[in-house]
């Protein structure tokens, strides 16, 4: 007998989803740094402009995956309370139950992870062009 506040259908359905999502993280982190190894060879090795476009597209992509994964991963280690749903009253109940769990050491590291990973996005999508420049 679970004396806990009861999971709606929807919010069961959200956490058990993102438990399979943050169950993958630790290979999607390692798909992103191999995915980033293969474009810094690339670029060291002069490699054609279309090929390092393909890899900085694919390296993008483990990222974002990655970045998805600790998200869930954060989601989960926050708790069910934490999703919103329902009414206003309900969502609101939830958004201060997410900001009291991210407070909490056993969060932090996933937060931490989910930061680093989207300084990594922005910072890959601001130091190479997916396009050519007028100059090329």
């Amino acid at each position: 007998m679970s004396l806990g506040r009861k999971m709606g259908a929807e919010v069961a359905e959200r956490y058990a989803a993102d438990k399979e999502l943050a169950a993958g993280l630790r290979d999607r982190l390692a798909d992103a740094q191999e995915a980033e190894s293969r474009l810094r060879s690339a670029q060291a090795e002069h490699r054609p402009y279309d090929e390092v476009r393909r890899l900085a597209i694919a390296y993008d992509r483990a990222l974002f995956d990655a970045l998805a994964a600790a998200n869930a991963a954060e989601r989960v280690a926050m708790g069910p309370k934490t999703y919103e749903f329902g009414d206003a009253a309900q969502r609101r109940g939830a958004q201060i139950a997410a900001r009291r769990a991210r407070a909490k050491p056993s969060v932090r590291p996933y937060t931490d992870e989910a930061d680093r990973l989207r300084s990594l996005r922005e910072a890959h999508k601001l130091s190479f062009r997916t396009s050519p420049s007028i100059a090329s």
